[in-house]
């Protein structure tokens, strides 16, 4: 039996292959929610056998109705917590990571997406790199622990939870909001990988716009109004939004600077009854605005909205209305506390390079720990490649690495 917990690592990465193909074997696909009671009843028992103290939480179903469309509601939404107590350890650390999987297409290299094949030293599959790799190398990190005999030098809480992939909410959003938790830092196992270490990462604002026009023959289109060029007309003037969002700068602690984005038209319809020869009615379009780390959501939101309304008065009988899809808080803590400074040393042992800090353009689940709970917060994980795409995959000198930093962290920061 290896005496430290990296050794036993080295010598148990069948294991951590062994979980994740597991973990990738349960398509827990969202939407809908596919399968989340088969894999937290797996994830629960995996949690209690590295030594966790482990419960599932079930989110009430009329806050599930409530959030989730109708087509949904028999799909229960669950997540799962457990804990480890350190010896006498007064601070707590809490890991986090989701679950849930977006929806698969196109041909794989190893046929089926939920196969979990190795090749090459890659594990294949979606969920490896987003974000089920994460989950098989802390349980990993944890059961070298257990096995040799090492306490941790704080108490530490981990979650799995649901819903990532859509909008949290009834996910980190809801464990944040109801579990018995009391982390004082709090690590989402993604966001960075490699050498680099997330301490921020960018929010967002979903908006739905709609131009409202008036039917008419395709042959005397004189007499309706259309839709379609009202709202041509109405992105045309975004472009000057768009300048103006240029302007404003963020600069990361690794030197980046980063600029609020806008992004028109990820979905775009027109209204019931479109015909070759009719004018359009209505034609509707999103907005996804990211919002920078220095930003407010609220106030990202208003001035679009402000921007939207005085734009269409300018365009001749453009009348719009605007529907909120959904939102998600940037985060950002700067990197100069004894957390994240742990946090490197832990890479640096590891990886035997000095990490740089980051802030990720994307959104994960960082900010309801940093944001709602107001504490240091940062995003590891082992990563991957193929992210949300065909052939997902993860390397497995990374996840195996992901785990050493997590056990390192966990045998040398007592908070």
């Amino acid at each position: 039996m290896p005496k430290n917990p990296a050794a036993y690592i080295d010598a148990h990465t069948g294991d951590l292959v062994a979980r994740l193909q597991q973990l990738v074997g349960i398509a827990t696909v969202n939407p809908p929610g596919a399968h989340y009671d088969s894999i937290t009843s797996y994830l629960m028992h995996e949690m209690q056998a590295v030594g966790l103290q482990a419960r599932r939480l079930p989110v009430p179903t009329a806050k599930l109705k409530k959030v989730l469309p109708r087509e949904q509601h028999d799909h229960p939404r669950y997540n799962v917590l457990g804990r480890l107590a350190g010896r006498g350890a007064k601070k707590t650390i809490h890991f986090n990571a989701h679950y849930d999987v977006v929806p698969v297409s196109g041909e794989w290299r190893h046929g089926s997406p939920f196969s979990g094949a190795v090749s090459g030293g890659w594990i294949y599959g979606r969920g490896t790199a987003d974000m089920k790799g994460s989950i098989a190398s802390l349980l990993l990190a944890l059961q070298a622990l257990k096995a040799t005999k090492t306490a941790p030098l704080m108490n530490v809480e981990v979650s799995f939870t649901a819903d990532e992939e859509t909008d949290s909410l009834l996910g980190a959003g809801w464990l944040v909001a109801n579990a018995p938790i009391k982390p004082d830092y709090a690590i989402v196992m993604e966001g960075g990988e490699g050498d680099e270490i997330c301490c921020g990462h960018n929010g967002v604002v979903w908006l739905e716009v709609t131009a409202h026009g008036r039917a008419a023959h395709g042959s005397t289109p004189e007499v309706g109004v259309n839709a379609l060029e009202k709202m041509s007309a109405l992105v045309l003037a975004l472009d000057d939004y768009k300048r103006t969002l240029a302007r404003r700068t963020f600069t990361t602690p690794d030197g980046k600077t980063m600029r609020p984005t806008m992004n028109i038209g990820g979905v775009f319809s027109s209204g019931e009854g479109g015909k070759i020869n009719t004018v359009p009615a209505l034609a509707r379009f999103s907005i996804d605005r990211r919002v920078l780390a220095v930003e407010t959501v609220a106030q990202a939101e208003a001035d679009l909205r402000d921007f939207l309304a005085a734009a269409a008065k300018k365009i001749p009988q453009c009348a719009i209305s605007i529907k909120k899809v959904s939102d998600n808080h940037p985060c950002y803590h700067a990197p100069d506390d004894a957390f994240f400074a742990a946090m490197a040393g832990s890479l640096t042992r590891v990886r035997r390079k000095p990490p740089v800090f980051s802030v990720s353009t994307g959104f994960n689940d960082m900010h309801f720990f940093a944001h709602h709970l107001k504490i240091p917060t940062l995003g590891y994980g082992p990563g991957g490649e193929d992210i949300h795409a065909v052939n997902e995959r993860a390397k497995l000198s990374e996840l195996t690495r992901a785990a050493k930093i997590y056990a390192d962290l966990l045998t040398t920061f007592a908070g």
